[in-house]
Parts: C-alpha cells; sequence; structure tokens
C-alpha cells in the first residue's frame, strides 16, 4: 500500500523536528530517508508506525487515514511491520519462536516459508546468541513480515554489521521486500545504501524534505548545493556560466542538457569526483595538479588534487578525484586533471546593494 504524508509537524518541546512534511511513497516501493543526526528521520518513521503522534497535518496508509492529529489508529492495528536498529530479538525464544511471535495460530505454517525466504534454512530451532549480526537482522525482517503487514519500516537495519556484511544483508533485504511487493521505507545516514536499495530518495533537512527523486536523478541533478553534498562527494567549483557552459579552475565544462536554464554570469558547478579523470603526463583540455592525498581502497582510489599545480601556491583550489585503483599516483605527484561528462550549475544569488546615505554629505539646501 502507498504512504502519503500531508503537512506532517512534530515538535519535543520548543525544538522543531518535522515542519510540514509532504512525502508519498509508492505501493511496493521502497523509500529511502537520508539525512543527518537530527534531522527528523526515525521520529518520521515512528509517526507512519504510528508510536509516535502528530501534531498537525495528515497520514494516509493505503485509502485509511491513520492519524490527522486528533484522532489516531494504534500502532498495533496499522498493519505495519517494524525492523529497528539492533533487531530486538527475544533471547529467550528461538528463531522459529522469534519469527512466529504474535502470528495466529493459523498462520504458523508459514513460519518455515519465511526461515527460508531469508535465508537460515535449518537455523529454526537455533537461539539469538547462536547467529551473527547479519543472521539476527534476517531473523528480524522474517518478523515483520509474518504478519503480513501492508507496509515494512527499517530504522538503520545494518549499521551494527561490519561493511562487506552490511552490503550482503541490504542486498538480500531489498530483494526480499521486491520478491513479496512490500511496500518499505528505510531511514539511514549511509548515502550507499539509500542509492543501491531505494526506488526514491527523500533528504530530510530541517525537518522538511529538501529533496526528493530516483537515485540516479538526486545524484546526477540535485535540486541545490546542500542536497548535492549529502548524496556522495561532490566538487563544488565557482564558475562563469555562459549559454551552456561554464569556465572553472578545472577549465570549460558543458552544462547538462535538458536541466534547469542557469542565468548567464557567476555560480558555482556540481562535478563529482569520478568525472575528474587523471593523466600521467600533459594533456589537450587538461590542467595541471598537484596529487596532494590519496585514499586507496583496492578497486578505486580517492585522489586530492591541488589545482595549483605542483608548486603548491598559497590559496590553491582542491578538487576531488576518483581513479581506477589500478591508475599508480603518489602524494607530491604532478597530474593533468580533465573534466568528463557534463556538470550541474547553479548562479550565485544576486549581491544586495548597500544604499549609502549622501545626504549626510551634502551641504545645506534652501
Amino acid at each position: 500500500m502507498s504512504i502519503d504524508l500531508r503537512g506532517v509537524t512534530k515538535h519535543y518541546g520548543p525544538t522543531s523536528v518535522l515542519d510540514h512534511v509532504d512525502l508519498h511513497i509508492g505501493a511496493g516501493s521502497i523509500t529511502a530517508v537520508l539525512g543527518p543526526s537530527g534531522s527528523g528521520k526515525t521520529t518520521l518513521l515512528r509517526i507512519i508506525a504510528g508510536f509516535e503522534r502528530v501534531e498537525s497535518g495528515t497520514v494516509t496508509i493505503g485509502d485509511r487515514l491513520v492519524d490527522d492529529g486528533q484522532q489516531t489508529v494504534d500502532a498495533q492495528h496499522r498493519g505495519v511491520g517494524y525492523v529497528p536498529q539492533d533487531g530486538a530479538l527475544f533471547p529467550h525464544l528461538t528463531v522459529a519462536g522469534n519469527i512466529g511471535f504474535g502470528v495466529s495460530r493459523r498462520e504458523r505454517p508459514r513460519v518455515e516459508d519465511l526461515i527460508d525466504l531469508v535465508g537460515l534454512a535449518g537455523l529454526g530451532p537455533r537461539y539469538p546468541h547462536q547467529l551473527s549480526g547479519g543472521q539476527q537482522q534476517r531473523v528480524a525482517l522474517a518478523r515483520a513480515l509474518a504478519v503480513r503487514p501492508t507496509v515494512v519500516l527499517l530504522d538503520e537495519p545494518f549499521s551494527a554489521l561490519d561493511a562487506n556484511l552490511r552490503a550482503e544483508i541490504r542486498r538480500d533485504v531489498a530483494r526480499i521486500l521486491r520478491d513479496t511487493a512490500t511496500t518499505a521505507v528505510l531511514v539511514t545516514h549511509d548515502q550507499d545504501e539509500a542509492l543501491s536499495v531505494a526506488d526514491h530518495v527523500a533528504v530530510l533537512r530541517d525537518g522538511q524534505v529538501a529533496a526528493w527523486a530516483e537515485p540516479r536523478a538526486l545524484y546526477q541533478d540535485p535540486p541545490d548545493m546542500a542536497a548535492a553534498t549529502s548524496i556522495g562527494e561532490a566538487n563544488i567549483l565557482p564558475a562563469v556560466v555562459k549559454g551552456n557552459t561554464a569556465h572553472c579552475a578545472l577549465g570549460t565544462v558543458a552544462l547538462r542538457a535538458g536541466g534547469r536554464q542557469v542565468p548567464d554570469g557567476p555560480g558555482k558547478v556540481l562535478l563529482r569526483p569520478e568525472q575528474v579523470a587523471l593523466h600521467l603526463s600533459a594533456a589537450e583540455y587538461a590542467v595541471a595538479a598537484t596529487v596532494v592525498e590519496l585514499n586507496y581502497y583496492g578497486h578505486d582510489a580517492l585522489a586530492v588534487l591541488d589545482l595549483a599545480g605542483a608548486a603548491g601556491e598559497a590559496g590553491a583550489q582542491q578538487v576531488l578525484a576518483r581513479i581506477p585503483g589500478l591508475v599508480a599516483v603518489t602524494p607530491g605527484q604532478t597530474v593533468w586533471a580533465e573534466v568528463t561528462g557534463t556538470a550541474r550549475a547553479w548562479a550565485d544569488p544576486p549581491r544586495s546593494v548597500k544604499l549609502t546615505d549622501v545626504s549626510s554629505n551634502s551641504g545645506p539646501t534652501d
């Protein structure tokens, strides 16, 4: 079922946590809610679940109004499954017991099917302390699915797992949710997680939805610079826009066709690190730079470049370049950086003009 939030507002004391939030989550889709700590992500999830009440606005699940600030449907009657960060399994119950908790006797045969669905075949008799962290999260997901929910809410469910396991589990969870056509909302602070798992990403900032789009669109064409820096690494460079191009410290770059029109004049351009290609010798259209830092990840590396060139003059502009791990560069090395692809641009806001009172400098008038 779909989820609709309209004008949802929530305060904790004098602090505004959610400020007239509007958000539509399509039936059968996975939406990731991304934002820094304190942006209202978990509060938004708890309001959908029914653990918190809205002060104003409405929450609708399917065609059912579940909260309008005056009347509310209790959490246990909303048909919502909830997967918390730590799994919150009952330590005295087995895997099968945890998954079947709260399930009617008639539905108990589904427990074994759910154990198989989440990849834990044969582990039904085990207890939570006998499972790995990833297996515990699979049990938590199966328990949420056991009650045949219309919606599953996941509150940073992978954050306690190590990096390799986290990637594996989130792929499996996304597959299970899609196989069961379950509407899901995933709260996360992990940008990679949001981009790789979700059909849509909502960015919360200052208690409001600052951006909402498909992952690719949000990454390539963010609505503003704050959204750009909240989704992946970003080079935001001063530029002069003229027509369909912009001139910046990395040279003249083409602006994205079909994007928002940007007036000629001073502005900023967004270039993702993977758009900055490096050459080991001078090349046409490339700009000399010095490698000042290198973070190596095996499959690729992230280089910090000083665009002042090999001399490293004071006031140099620095950019990030994501390069293949096979490209061997070292700090202090001179390279040549070239932009690939097109850029997203924004115009600088107009400068305010301070009016001076010239009458104070003028002589007396008759």
